[in-house]
């Protein structure tokens, strides 16, 4: 437990929800733009990797990729995963 308590856990997920946050923001001013997108997989891919939380604020607060049934069903199927997986730890844990 140690381990999801120390400081480096914590700058990890801040840093990269922060990323996620970003890269919405980013690609909704790429899309307007009519430039170079990020694609759906590195969108999915900071959300993987922990991003979840800012993926999804991102997506709330920049109004970007809300419409996309198959992109909101792959973050929400994620974000399903990372409880999933959260929860047999902590299961897991409390019988060690």
């Amino acid at each position: 437990m140690e381990f999801l308590t120390s400081n480096l856990w914590i700058d990890f997920l801040v840093s990269i929800n922060l990323a996620s946050f970003a890269s919405f923001g980013i690609d909704k001013k790429l899309a307007e733009a009519r430039l170079w997108r990020i694609s759906e997989p590195a969108l999915l891919g900071w959300a993987l990797i922990g991003g979840t939380p800012g993926a999804y604020a991102g997506r709330a607060f920049f109004r970007h990729k809300t419409r996309k049934k198959h992109f909101a069903n792959e973050l929400h199927g994620i974000a399903l995963f990372q409880l999933v997986v959260i929860l047999a730890v902590l299961a897991w844990r409390s019988v060690n």
